[in-house]
């Protein structure tokens, strides 16, 4: 066996002379005949995590059927005749009824029952950050007598159900003259969105860092000033979350209008308008158009979420990545 000369840049004796001897014309340092190779129980772990992967994408593909297919059945049908609906609704349009669409908007009102949503929801979306906010803000980042009482108050109202209140709500609303209005829906949006909002935003601002806050204290700066220009930018993702989920449940809310908002038709929110014209359609047998008064409600919460997305999941996110 030749014995490897030392290299001219190491002295005798030293570790990196001996490391060099061992690798040189080797390709690197020795393994014991007896050490297990790189690729040993390759096979198995990656028989496993083929396995994994693919049943993990099967289910993703499933729960985007899930999810699209009725969505994509009710366009399908949108463009269809009702007598091509009853014959099978499974098959696809022969000829595209753009009529039901113009029916839906026009004659089934529609379109002012979107505007009327439109007024109600963005009324109460934007009360229901700012109120939100500003009690999460000073729950989560002063402490004062009653702090953690007020804090459980408001995340006790998450489980009072709604249905419980509406006769109650009722009577208040109309004692107050606020039945059949625009502003007493909102009003009334706003109150049952609340304790979710303060929850989630609460625990936002516990995740903003006090720093900031600090400096622009000494700087001079009042109270408010470092709510509305310094801490609210900054929790822009969690404002941004917590407004998709409140526009999703008050656009999509139901119970609530059926009370305190049922004297005037043209007033009507969207979701009544649907209910009637489903009414309708079972006298005047205008399936199209009911699928097509469907679509329209939907098409706004799909608009919603693919603009904020990004923020969406930025906003869930952010407390768990800090």
């Amino acid at each position: 066996m030749t014995t490897a000369e030392p290299s001219p840049s190491l002295r005798p004796g030293d570790p990196e002379e001996t490391a060099a001897a061992l690798t040189k014309g080797t390709g690197g340092p020795r393994r014991p005949a007896n050490a297990p190779g790189k690729d040993a129980g390759r096979s198995g772990g990656g028989t496993e995590g083929r396995t994994l992967n693919a049943f993990s994408h099967a289910f993703l593909v499933l729960w985007a059927v899930m999810a699209a297919g009725p969505l994509l059945w009710a366009v399908m049908n949108s463009l269809k005749s009702s007598g091509a609906i009853l014959e099978n609704p499974w098959s696809l349009p022969k000829r595209l009824n753009w009529e039901n669409w113009s029916f839906a908007w026009n004659e089934a009102n529609i379109g002012q029952y979107t505007i009327n949503s439109v007024i109600v929801v963005g009324g109460s979306v934007i009360g229901t950050m700012l109120l939100g906010s500003m009690v999460a803000y000073v729950l989560a980042r002063y402490d004062f007598p009653g702090n953690r009482l007020v804090y459980f108050l408001f995340v006790g109202g998450m489980a009072f159900p709604i249905i419980v209140a509406l006769v109650p709500l009722f009577f208040v609303m109309k004692n107050f003259a606020l039945l059949n209005t625009y502003h007493g829906l909102i009003l009334v949006y706003i109150a049952y969105s609340l304790p979710f909002t303060v929850f989630f935003m609460s625990a936002f601002f516990r995740t903003l860092p006090s720093s900031i806050a600090e400096a622009a204290e000494i700087d001079g700066a009042s109270h408010s000033r470092i709510f509305f220009q310094v801490m609210l930018p900054m929790a822009k993702p969690g404002l941004i979350s917590v407004g998709i989920f409140n526009f999703l449940g008050q656009w999509n809310q139901y119970l609530i209008p059926q009370v305190v908002h049922v004297g005037d038709a043209d007033k009507y929110v969207l979701t009544q308008g649907l209910a009637n014209l489903a009414a309708q359609t079972g006298y005047r047998g205008n399936w199209g158009g009911l699928f097509a008064g469907l679509t329209l409600a939907v098409l706004p919460i799909l608009v919603v979420y693919v603009v904020f997305q990004r923020q969406v999941q930025a906003g869930l996110t952010a407390g768990a990545l800090k």
